[in-house]
């Protein structure tokens, strides 16, 4: 037959209350029965103590010596015995003669017979207590000598039963177990109240589960690409994922440190202090494009923050190269338009019969263009800052700003390193001319200038224009994300200079604007490259005649002896 089961309490509440139940329970068990044992042995002495007591004084009384001198001791004793065990509240006062034969009884049958128990201790006129079994049953009891001028002339026994010594701790223990009872039902109606409290913390998950879910919470927050923070009220990171590590560049010496000493930009500090959630925010560290998602974790009061971080850096360069094609594209179909309008053109003199002024105005269109393309292809051999120089070239024509490359203008086709990518090239020069484009647009002879050559420090591209300038104040600013002097529009602005920046950090590059020669501002990027002999074929690229007029070669020293120049 199987025994029912009993029911385990699921809740980690319950189980914590069930503990504590039995352990207030064992602990009032185990305490009762040192009780009984400890109070069992101080009854036992305490009993020996009152029956020596009563016994020696019954030893001493002089009526005792004078009774056991008459003929019939029993008779003047038997009667003094039995009051002196009902006030001195002992089970038996027994008077016997030096051989053990007892002169009185509390069962009168037995007088005249032998005691029951040890007397030689007591012959020789030493007093002693023990527990013996005699016709009462089992009896703590004292033995003593009577003396008459020294002389032994007969014993006392008076003794106490166990069962009266049982009874007494029996009614002891049972005291204590009424109050242990109501210490106990105390202390589960506290355990209760604080298990409810810890039950609803704990949304009355039992242990198991919550281990579980410590292990599922662990394993996800390793998972987890994106970066995942979790900030105390303080603002300072509670917990942070490989992801959240990986993307702020920081260490596993970050948690438990206050958001403001991590070292990060100031705007995204700011995001991250802010009590307001911040939904789906772009901010720029020193080599990432961040989208930033804040959530105050609030229950009664704010508890901390739990913050996203999503890595857009892939996504944003390839949205500026989607920017840089769509430029292509206008560009492309500004040109279309053009040429449909030279094209009418051309077939309206036909059609008024002055065909040789025809010829001359499609002559010169294609002279113009063609002499466009030579000059960019001339500068700049690499294919990439080609087109976009082409591109941008017909866009800035469209919006009323002439674009001018620089005499000083030469990159030939190969010379950049393949780590140096295009995506980043486009990300540079294409934002910055977009920038000169913007500021230059509507001012007197607007225009922009893009220079672009290479010398000893490496890549070095420079955009000027002819607009407003920027202020000494603001030429740390300007390369913030969000800062900008134009009204912002759908998507924002200031994002542009930033990921200039960015991506010229990227490569270890340096970025200044200083104020242009004509007015206006100019911003040069100079980007590090690998210094590679020359190749003997390539000797005629590197001659002085192609080199920038400011950038000629220098004559070299004669080594002198000894190595030194």
């Amino acid at each position: 037959m199987r025994l029912p089961r009993v029911p385990r309490p699921r809740s980690l509440a319950g189980q914590l209350f069930a503990m504590q139940a039995v352990l207030i329970a064992v602990l009032v068990a185990g305490y009762a029965l040192f009780t009984y044992v400890s109070d069992r042995s101080q009854a036992e002495e305490a009993a020996g103590r009152q029956a020596m007591a009563v016994a020696r004084s019954v030893a001493d009384a002089p009526s005792v010596r004078d009774a056991i001198r008459t003929t019939d001791p029993t008779k003047p004793l038997q009667p003094y015995a039995l009051q002196v065990q009902r006030d001195t509240d002992v089970d038996f006062v027994t008077i016997m003669n030096p051989r053990g034969i007892r002169w009185t009884h509390p069962d009168e049958t037995l007088i005249g017979r032998h005691f029951l128990g040890h007397i030689g201790p007591a012959l020789r006129g030493k007093s002693f207590t023990e527990t013996y079994t005699g016709t009462l049953g089992p009896s703590v009891r004292a033995v003593t000598p009577v003396l008459d001028n020294g002389h032994l002339v007969g014993l006392v026994s008076a003794g106490i039963k166990v069962e009266a010594i049982t009874k007494r701790v029996q009614d002891q223990v049972t005291a204590l177990i009424g109050v242990a009872g109501g210490a106990l039902v105390l202390g589960g109606i506290g355990t209760y109240v604080i298990n409810a409290r810890l039950r609803r913390s704990t949304h009355g998950l039992n242990a198991a589960e919550l281990s579980r879910m410590h292990d599922y919470h662990q394993a996800a927050l390793h998972a987890v690409r994106e970066g995942l923070l979790m900030l105390d009220a303080q603002y300072r990171v509670a917990l942070m994922n490989d992801g959240g590590r990986e993307l702020l560049g920081v260490g596993d010496a970050a948690v438990g440190r206050s958001v403001a000493e991590l070292g990060l930009p100031a705007p995204l500090t700011g995001a991250l202090l802010s009590a307001e959630p911040r939904v789906d925010e772009v901010h720029l560290t020193a080599s990432r494009v961040l989208v930033v998602n804040t959530s105050p974790v609030t229950g009664g009061e704010r508890r901390g923050t739990v913050v996203t971080l999503r890595d857009v850096t892939e996504l944003q360069a390839l949205t500026g190269e989607l920017d840089s094609e769509r430029g292509f594209t206008q560009a492309l179909r500004s040109q279309a338009h053009e040429a449909a309008n030279r094209l009418h053109t051309v077939v309206s003199l036909i059609e008024l019969g002055r065909a040789e002024e025809a010829v001359d105005f499609a002559t010169a269109e294609l002279e113009l263009a063609q002499t466009l393309t030579d000059e960019v292809i001339s500068a700049v051999s690499e294919p990439v800052l080609a087109a976009l120089l082409l591109g941008k070239a017909a866009q800035a024509n469209e919006r009323g700003v002439e674009l001018v490359i620089s005499e000083q203008s030469g990159i030939d086709d190969g010379l950049l390193p393949p780590g140096l990518p295009a995506r980043d090239l486009v990300t540079v020069l294409g934002n910055l001319i977009d920038n000169a484009m913007d500021a230059a647009q509507g001012t007197v002879r607007a225009r922009v200038t893009v220079t672009a050559f290479t010398d000893g420090s490496g890549l070095v591209l420079r955009v000027a224009d002819t607009g407003a300038g920027v202020d000494p104040a603001h030429a740390e600013a300007v390369f913030r994300r969000g800062w900008s002097t134009k009204p912002a529009g759908p998507a924002g602005r200031g994002l542009g200079l930033a990921l200039v920046r960015q991506a010229v950090n990227r490569h270890d590059g340096t970025l200044t604007v200083t104020e242009a020669a004509g007015g206006g501002a100019e911003f040069e990027v100079r980007l590090p490259l690998p210094t590679t002999a020359p190749a003997a074929g390539d000797e005629a690229a590197g001659s002085e005649a192609d080199a920038p007029e400011d950038l000629a070669p220098q004559p070299v020293q004669p080594a002198l002896p000894g190595g030194d120049l």
